[in-house]
């Protein structure tokens, strides 16, 4: 549904090469698609509602934490997990290669996510390039817009070899890459449709949005007839700034206070998700608590719903994990207002069985 007319012929060749080459070991339980500014999972219209577990490739152990809290996040309501090839910052994760390539030790992590979520009908947001102060681009400074065109290319045709297809990809968080070498987003998007043309593509950047995106997340503007999600969603302008001076510390690398809240954080992110869900296409958590780092012994991420955030004492040791730190008081309001998250049935012919968390 997410495509209406014909694209340009060469790229329907070069989609079509890349399944001849791959084949597919595994069938998509669930697919997530576009009809105007909806999305679908299995044809049925959803609401984005997640958790920005960005740095959940960082070992194996995290990324076990995460597949064995799926089940804990589903009563929530919860049914996006976002991860990324680059990590976030503070996690350096480095899922590609100086070639561009990816790194088959992030792959190996990221197909047990996509599998696992997929067996319980959840959709993940697979992000690409974290460029910024980020760690994780370390041996890319040679790089091209055609090795960042690549390296989509490369993460789309990877996910279509193994019909990955409860999923949507951010090709450069917030812009980053853009802004800061001048690469053009929209030809990221051509090689990732390119490599597979029903991959669904999205556009993060605060400039105006190239109509090659299939939809709009976070930085982006919204624009008529494409959804518009939130896809990293924090408090607002509150005191501190949640991402600024209350959660980061010049000289220390890691974040600060991590998962605390202030009461008015707390009232202007449930009221922001709330107005993304209700109004727009969904809303995806971004917090320290699921995206820190295993830095001066926090030992993060954090990717269970860990407290309720109501020790008043955030500012008693800031470099400290609090005992009530964590978001589970969000995903307590969500369940609250919104209900558990019901899949609808698995696409007819997909499979019955459940894939291992475990390799």
């Amino acid at each position: 549904m997410k495509k209406t007319v014909a694209w340009i012929a060469g790229l329907a060749l070069l989609s079509s090469m890349a399944v001849a080459e791959t084949g597919k070991a595994r069938s998509s339980r669930y697919v997530l698609d576009l009809e105007g500014n909806r999305i679908l999972i299995n044809q049925r219209p959803i609401k984005i509602i997640g958790l920005r577990c960005s740095n959940a490739l960082i070992s194996d152990a995290k990324t076990d934490m995460l597949i064995d809290n799926l089940d804990a996040f589903k009563p929530y309501g919860v049914n996006t997990v976002s991860v990324y090839f680059m990590g976030s910052r503070f996690g350096d994760v480095k899922g590609y290669n100086p070639d561009a390539t990816l790194n088959p030790t992030y792959t190996a992590r990221m197909a047990r996510i996509l599998e696992a979520a997929d067996a319980r009908g959840m959709i993940v947001l697979v992000g690409c390039l974290y460029w910024s102060t980020s760690r994780a681009k370390e041996g890319l400074g040679g790089w091209t817009q055609a090795d960042a065109n690549h390296a989509i290319a490369s993460t789309v045709r990877w996910l279509q070899s193994g019909d990955y297809r409860n999923v949507l990809v951010d090709p450069d968080n917030e812009g980053m890459a853009h802004d800061a070498t001048g690469w053009s987003i929209a030809q990221m998007i051509d090689a990732g449709h390119a490599a597979d043309l029903d991959c669904l593509i999205a556009y993060n950047d605060s400039d105006p949005p190239p109509p090659n995106a299939d939809l709009l997340i976070h930085h982006s503007p919204k624009a008529p007839g494409k959804p518009w999600v939130q896809t990293e969603g924090a408090p607002g302008k509150t005191t501190g700034g949640y991402w600024g001076s209350y959660s980061k510390l010049d000289g220390y690398y890691n974040y600060i206070r991590i998962g605390c809240y202030t009461q008015a954080m707390k009232q202007s992110q449930w009221t922001q998700t709330q107005e993304d869900i209700e109004t727009h296409n969904g809303y995806v958590l971004a917090s320290t608590w699921l995206q820190c780092a295993p830095h001066e012994g926090i030992g993060g991420p954090f990717m269970r719903p860990g407290g309720t955030a109501d020790n008043p004492a955030i500012d008693a040791d800031v470099k400290a994990l609090q005992p009530e730190a964590g978001v589970r008081w969000w995903l307590e309001s969500v369940r609250d207002r919104y209900g558990p998250y019901a899949p609808p049935a698995p696409r007819a012919g997909s499979g019955a069985a459940e894939p291992s968390d475990r390799p």
